[in-house]
């Protein structure tokens, strides 16, 4: 075999193998890598988007959370003015009511008191005028003398 006639054939080959290549093999290959170009582009883009969104979620996040946060104290401040106000109530009520309770037990001290120095009196009558019949001995008629006994009483 000739050296040259074996080098002018593997040239051959390699160049229709080229064209070959070039021209069935390389397109759908161009074209696959293009695809996969713009699949990771797209990719890269929707994963820029997602970031940029979810770094803008997170601000959103934040403000309502603070908000949140905010809205909290004031229903809590309000609360704790209403339970102020509900227990200023109550001890206005109970003393109202301890103040009645008072009063009325005052009233009815003072009614007693009355009605047992009537009592008192009427008995210092009856043990008057027992005594003065036991000193006269002789009876006193309490109807006949009324006038005497009621300024008696109302001496004592």
């Amino acid at each position: 075999m000739n050296l040259n006639a074996t080098f002018i054939v593997q040239v051959f080959v390699f160049f229709t193998l080229a064209w070959f290549v070039s021209r069935f093999v390389w397109p759908p290959v161009r074209v696959a890598l293009d695809e996969r170009r713009e699949k990771i582009a797209s990719g890269l883009k929707a994963a820029e988007l997602a970031q940029s969104n979810l770094a803008e979620v997170e601000k959103k996040v934040k403000v309502e959370l603070a908000q949140a946060k905010a809205e909290n104290q004031n229903l809590i401040a309000d609360a704790e003015k209403r339970a102020a106000t509900m227990i200023a109530q109550a001890k206005e009520t109970a003393e109202a009511e301890y103040s009645r309770i008072l009063d009325t037990a005052k009233v009815e001290v003072e009614q007693q008191m009355v009605r047992a120095k009537q009592a008192l009196r009427e008995q210092v009558a009856a043990l008057a005028v027992s005594g003065a019949e036991q000193i006269l001995k002789r009876e006193v008629n309490a109807s006949a003398h009324a006038d005497l006994l009621a300024a008696l009483k109302a001496k004592l």
